[in-house]
């Protein structure tokens, strides 16, 4: 079984076939977020640190870190906010740039085996970014898009992220250290986005035999009750063979839906922990009810 294995200093998380799903938070990015950018720019990470924190407490495996502000030193800020987010949880990090010398800054700095959000199939990206991937012993995220954009046929995206994977073994990256994005497309402008991402996830796993992620929310990207329907494509997703997002677990509908998931897949064995998220909070000594109170159904 496919297995990718990552690391911080002290704390391992593997993406794997069997394996309960992996949720990578993805808050951490200031990208349409207009305070956090001005913050970060300003040397304030209070905020960073902050989204890190409740993130992990909320139950993020990993932390997804992005310092993409235009026309900022994005190398700088990218290596000072990996070193803040390693300095306040355990967590092994995704990080995130396209750029490569911000990419190198980050994993300069970093301790463990990141996840290197990503690589994309022109064959200048490739070359620029599959070294420095192999030069620090990181695993790499492999975006299904090239020179040509986005496809809306799954077959071209599967050939991509094949040309990718390997690419990626010529510089000495085992296939089970590639996990490949499909790219999925919000649902309200491709009514068949989710049966397209589908269909991909299942080749990736049963035929090149790799791991998987993707934006989590960007399935519902302009519906209303987006949680729901984001939660519901991720559990789905599941059941066809993804084995990671880059989400929010902030959101308890979504969580739920994974965590369920996991569940009805025989990743999450014995139900442990399902049971650990939903037992009765009286069981585990519910202040209201060692004060005497009634909890209400």
């Amino acid at each position: 079984m496919t297995t990718t294995v990552l690391s911080s200093a002290t704390r391992e998380v593997v993406i794997g076939f069997d394996r309960p799903f992996v949720m990578i938070g993805e808050r951490i990015n200031p990208t349409g977020r207009k305070l956090l950018a001005e913050e970060m720019v300003r040397g304030d990470f209070s905020r960073v640190e902050a989204d890190a924190v409740a993130q992990v407490e909320a139950g993020a495996h990993m932390l997804d870190v992005n310092a993409g502000v235009p026309l900022a030193d994005e190398p700088a800020l990218l290596a000072k906010a990996v070193q803040l987010v390693q300095s306040v949880t355990d967590v092994p990090l995704s990080i995130d740039s396209s750029i490569v010398e911000a990419l190198e800054a980050g994993l300069a700095v970093y301790q463990g085996k990141p996840l290197v959000n990503s690589v994309t199939g022109e064959d200048e990206v490739m070359e620029r970014v599959l070294p420095l991937v192999a030069r620090h012993g990181a695993a790499v995220v492999a975006i299904s898009n090239d020179e040509t954009g986005i496809s809306e046929d799954p077959d071209v995206r599967y050939s991509i992220a094949k040309r990718i994977v390997e690419r990626a073994a010529d510089h000495g990256i085992p296939a089970n250290d590639v996990v490949v994005d499909p790219l999925v497309m919000p649902i309200g402008a491709m009514g068949t986005a989710g049966r397209q991402a589908f269909t991909l996830i299942r080749r990736l796993r049963e035929e090149l035999k790799v791991n998987t992620t993707c934006g989590g929310s960007n399935i519902s990207f302009g519906l209303p009750n987006r949680q729901v329907v984001t939660g519901t494509f991720l559990a789905m997703a599941i059941a066809s063979g993804m084995t990671s997002a880059i989400m929010s677990p902030l959101h308890p509908e979504v969580r739920a839906a994974v965590l369920a998931a996991d569940v009805l897949t025989g990743a999450d064995r014995d139900c442990a922990a399902w049971i650990r998220a939903n037992r009765d909070p009286a069981a585990a000594g519910d202040p209201g009810r060692r004060r005497g109170r009634r909890a209400r159904a």
